[in-house]
């Protein structure tokens, strides 16, 4: 019995998964210009295969940067819809950006790269689906009285790129933590303090 067309599809999707998921992890740790083939070796994948999903860097940083802002909106969604105030959505989202690494992210790649992504219109939709609901976010965060009157989705979405230093004597997690609770605090009117 040979191989299915939907096996072949699953395959495909599951080899343009890794790549990209690869690619995130590369491009984080060492930028964007970094070896196509390095990125290849991390998703355990040939070159060949990731040169006939993406035939170029461009069209591969454009896939990683939509997979990335569709991550990003999935997150908000989920925190929107599940949490009982929009206040902890706000919150659950920072601590998850601070978990996923966002703010390294956003510093691997150069300006001239992100501004070429923040115009292109492959981009266009999955970007203002996430700055919608920061926006959503943070209008019903400050109507309930729970965010600063003062900090606008402008500050929040750099609050969702803050780059986090974990000392030698904690784990990742345990600086997340720590830095949200300070970020947190921050972030309330003085009523809440």
């Amino acid at each position: 019995m040979g191989i299915t067309a939907e096996q072949l599809r699953a395959d495909a999707r599951s080899n343009r998964d890794q790549i990209l998921n690869a690619a995130l992890a590369v491009f984080r740790e060492r930028g964007t210009e970094v070896p196509m083939k390095d990125i290849a070796d991390h998703a355990g994948v040939g070159v060949g295969t990731l040169y006939r999903r993406f035939p170029d860097r461009d069209a591969l940083l454009i896939a990683a940067a939509r997979a990335h802002l569709e991550r990003l909106a999935d997150l908000a969604t989920t925190a929107w819809r599940e949490e009982q105030t929009a206040w902890l959505g706000m919150c659950r989202l920072l601590r998850e950006c601070a978990e996923m690494q966002l703010g390294a992210q956003a510093a691997a790649v150069g300006p001239a790269t992100h501004q070429a992504m923040h115009v292109d219109p492959r981009l266009t939709g999955v970007r203002a689906a996430v700055v919608d609901l920061v926006e959503r976010m943070t209008a019903q965060a400050q109507a309930d009285g729970d965010l600063r009157t003062d900090i606008g989705p402008e500050e929040i979405a750099l609050l969702m790129t803050v780059q986090i230093y974990t000392r030698g004597d904690e784990s990742y997690s345990d600086a997340v933590a720590r830095v949200m609770r300070i970020m947190v605090d921050g972030l309330r009117p003085q009523q809440h303090s």
